[in-house]
């Protein structure tokens, strides 16, 4: 029997944060797996979004920010 330890994600903030506690975390959590999380509440179940679909969102995102 192996053991393998359960490891947590490598959260990560947006580069575009200000660092006053108001930031959304993301982290890859498995095989095309993105989970979201508001820093604030970091003990809260975060959000679960298949790669392709947090892909979607942030083209999304970009294409109004760009304008």
């Amino acid at each position: 029997m192996s053991t393998n330890p359960r490891t947590e994600p490598a959260w990560r903030k947006s580069s575009y944060s200000s660092g006053g506690g108001n930031c959304v975390e993301v982290a890859s959590v498995g095989p095309g797996t993105v989970a979201v999380r508001d820093s604030k509440n970091a003990a809260q179940t975060p959000l679960r979004f298949s790669s392709a679909t947090f892909t979607a969102f942030l083209r999304m995102v970009n294409s109004h920010t760009e304008s």
